[in-house]
């Protein structure tokens, strides 16, 4: 009887293969690659930082406190002796190396500050709309900054672990900006180029070669160099998200050339054609959704190209400039020896940069394996 019952689920999860959708069958896939599920989670919780960036920073990111200057990271205790208790930090005791003269700093173990959740803080707007002045984490005390600088402090004494929430923000969202721009570029010409052929396949190939003919750092040096310095924060985001996309769409507009010339001859297109329809229309209506997923897969792996990029260009001050909070801009502060042997945790922010690469390059993998027919999923 169990034996029977076995033979009758197999027979009907075969079936429910063969009526499932695409959608369905690349999400079955997808969920069998588990690095790639593993690393779509942290891309999420990239995202999720950059949403509720002023509710997880601490201190506001662009405030100094000369008194507070290279505060390394400190120590979160959970052990009060030898008993758990509440986590909790030391207050800071500043004084000056008499041979370099730089900051050092001490706990003051006679302060014990109680770390709190859902804290109140400095004043912002939640998604720009509502204001308050609650935070994840806060000290119990009402001293002014707060003592809490869980990945230090730079030159400036700006909170390093604020900053970089607020960096999270502007890195991750220029790259998926970037690469819907660079998605609608490449999908629109390379449809035409690949629908219409003849001259204008000619043309548009031509300036595609044009494009990737020229070093792409030394015209990405350019054409940010050539922007206003005296542009705002939001006028350069948009400056530097569309100098980035502008080289970025002709890899995928090849590929979608070279599936829409095998697909314009198929019997579907041939009959959305007789019947009327536009080039645009049987474009995006038609011959796009038959492979969307590897569309979405290529466009997945295209997103940390255009994080490095802005964050190369800010690296090198070319980018986004201060006071723009970027990946970029933060490690800007760690451009020399000197200062990453005075305070190594400026550099914090390179782990950001890489873990979120790898994140997109695994779940890049993971999409294009699942919309892959043909390939093995073990």
């Amino acid at each position: 009887m169990a034996s029977e019952e076995k033979i009758a689920s197999a027979i009907s999860t075969e079936e429910r293969e063969y009526i499932a959708s695409q959608w369905k069958l690349v999400w079955r896939r997808f969920l069998k690659h588990r690095l790639a599920v593993a690393a779509t989670l942290i891309v999420l919780l990239f995202y999720l930082i950059a949403i509720f960036a002023e509710f997880l920073a601490i201190h506001e990111p662009l405030i100094q406190q000369a008194t507070r200057n290279f505060v390394p990271p400190q120590r979160v205790h959970f052990l009060d002796g030898l008993r758990p208790s509440r986590p909790y930090v030391y207050g800071l005791i500043r004084d000056r190396d008499p041979d370099t003269l730089q900051p050092l700093y001490t706990a003051d173990k006679s302060k014990k500050f109680s770390i709190t959740v859902f804290a109140r803080g400095h004043e912002y707007k939640l998604f720009g709309l509502f204001g308050t002045n609650i935070h994840l984490l806060g000290l119990d005390t009402d001293e002014d900054p707060i003592p809490l600088y869980l990945l230090g402090s730079d030159r400036l004494g700006r909170d390093v672990f604020s900053r970089l929430m607020y960096g999270t923000r502007i890195s991750m969202s220029i790259g998926l900006v970037g690469v819907g721009l660079s998605l609608f570029l490449g999908v629109l010409l390379g449809g035409i180029s690949g629908y219409r052929g003849g001259l204008t396949d000619l043309g548009i190939q031509r300036f595609i070669e044009f494009i990737r003919s020229i070093p792409t750092i030394p015209l990405w040096l350019g054409l940010a160099a050539a922007v206003p310095r005296d542009w705002t924060q939001l006028q350069m985001w948009f400056a530097i998200t569309i100098i980035i996309s502008l080289l970025g769409w002709t890899t995928l507009a090849r590929e979608v050339r070279g599936r829409f010339l095998a697909l314009r001859t198929e019997d579907f297109v041939v009959a959305a054609r007789l019947y009327g329809s536009s080039e645009l229309r049987v474009i995006f209506r038609h011959m796009i959704p038959s492979f969307t997923s590897h569309i979405i897969a290529t466009t997945t792996l295209a997103v940390p190209a255009i994080i490095i990029a802005e964050t190369s260009l800010s690296f090198l001050g070319l980018g986004l400039r201060p006071p723009a909070i970027s990946w970029g801009t933060l490690l800007s502060e760690a451009q020399n020896l000197n200062a990453i042997a005075k305070a190594s945790w400026v550099m914090i922010p390179a782990p950001f940069v890489i873990v979120a690469i790898l994140g997109f390059n695994f779940m890049g993998d993971g999409l294009r394996d699942a919309a892959d027919p043909y390939s093995v999923v073990k």
